[in-house]
């Protein structure tokens, strides 16, 4: 998943914190982090696990695939945040998203410098809030693209997302309330 879901699915401020900084960590560094931000690095790589495992996911990343390969999981975790944004726009979202930003600069001692770059961009431009937007996800799929090494930046991904955006929907209603159920049940048993 995208980092909406993985804000979403956190329990805790901790947890947040853990979540979203996972990719940005090495192992080794884990031990001398909190216990909670442990857990949300946990919750983090369970989500992941999860969702690679998921047959609504491999289905979607068949939309891709023959555009993207490899990355077509990529493509599928911000789509899949564009519908996560969607539901939750129907709430104060704006307010949501703002408090994201806020709990994890309130754990800024625990964040790795270069997740810290990244939360700069991500709070200045507002990703979160943006995922609702078709030109927000056209913006994080450009990202997306500019940082894979082996992808054609000119691939048509936003045009074949907008042509497929009913069956990733589809496949997004089935696939995430089962994340969601999932995580909740993981967490409390760690």
């Amino acid at each position: 998943m995208n980092y909406l879901a993985h804000a979403y699915l956190s329990f805790s401020e901790g947890q947040l914190a853990g979540n979203m900084i996972a990719d940005y960590l090495k192992n080794r560094d884990r031990a001398a982090l909190p216990a909670e931000i442990q857990k949300g690095i946990r919750l983090h790589r369970e989500i992941d696990t999860f969702t690679d495992a998921h047959t609504e996911v491999h289905a979607a990343k068949k939309i891709f695939s023959p555009l993207v390969r490899l990355y077509s999981g990529a493509f599928v975790d911000v789509s899949f945040d564009y519908f996560l944004a969607q539901r939750l726009a129907q709430k104060d979202f704006k307010k949501l998203t703002q408090n994201i930003y806020k709990d994890l600069w309130k754990n800024k001692a625990f964040l790795p410098d270069n997740f810290k770059l990244v939360l700069e961009k991500m709070e200045k431009d507002d990703w979160l809030f943006n995922y609702q937007n078709d030109w927000g996800i056209d913006y994080s799929f450009r990202n997306v693209s500019n940082k894979a090494k082996y992808l054609d930046i000119r691939v048509p991904i936003f045009e074949v997302f907008l042509e497929n955006k009913s069956a990733l929907k589809s496949h997004f209603d089935v696939f995430f309330p089962e994340l969601e159920a999932h995580c909740k049940n993981f967490i409390t048993q760690i």
